[in-house]
């Protein structure tokens, strides 16, 4: 088990801020979770004992909506904490967290977590930074998918998963997401992504291969996603 205290991943996250001595007790407190492709790390109305730090891989945040459809709100990449929200609002999560490949977790006691915010001034910063940076990318989430059509939000959100996730040795996005989990990302029908993935590769702006998605065309995309 990786000591935190010399772990790379919490440069991209709230625990940079921790002192030698915090973080060798986190190291004594934490436990390490596997967690495979399609598991949920929590779903919607669980009560947290705990906070989880993504050692490796990738992950989705739904919404169950009314009509029983997940709605994805947002993707969560290695390095990031999950679970915090709820810890400190002292409530039941509210969204389900889902596993897009097998992940490596480090899952911290939720008393660590509050005895952190309580007594680390620049801890309780950092992690209040990172929940206004959540809301704001919520907000854009809702007013993208407020003021652009269909296509615009799937040109819009092929950017950002290329931004988000990276590409791999090949030139494709470097996560393997099912036409059903794009079209829950940009809130439509399975079909309907089908449909305007195939106008995309048929136009030459982007280059599919199973689930593989290579952007061939930034300029276009960003020319669609501006609603032109």
């Amino acid at each position: 088990m990786a000591n935190c205290e010399h772990c790379l991943v919490k440069e991209l996250n709230s625990f940079n801020s921790l002192s030698k001595a915090e973080l060798s007790h986190l190291h004594s407190k934490k436990t390490i979770l596997h967690i495979k492709r399609g598991q949920p790390l929590f779903v919607e109305g669980t009560v947290l004992n705990g906070i989880y730090c993504l050692q490796s891989g990738e992950c989705k945040v739904s919404k169950l909506t009314p009509n029983g459809k997940d709605q994805i709100v947002r993707f969560i990449k290695q390095g990031e904490i999950v679970g915090h929200k709820s810890i400190l609002s002292s409530t039941s999560a509210k969204l389900t967290v889902t596993a897009l490949e097998d992940m490596e977790v480090c899952f911290i006691p939720k008393q660590e977590l509050l005895d952190l915010f309580a007594n680390n001034k620049e801890f309780s910063l950092s992690v209040t930074k990172s929940l206004c940076d959540s809301l704001d990318k919520a907000n854009m989430t809702v007013a993208t998918m407020a003021q652009k059509n269909v296509r615009e939000r799937l040109a819009e959100f092929l950017l950002y998963f290329e931004r988000m996730f990276g590409v791999d040795e090949n030139g494709f996005i470097a996560v393997k997401l099912t036409r059903e989990e794009i079209a829950n990302a940009i809130g439509t029908a399975t079909e309907s992504s089908i449909r305007l993935l195939s106008e995309f590769k048929r136009d030459g702006i982007i280059k599919l291969h199973g689930k593989q998605i290579k952007l061939l065309d930034k300029a276009k995309l960003i020319h669609i996603s501006d609603g032109f």
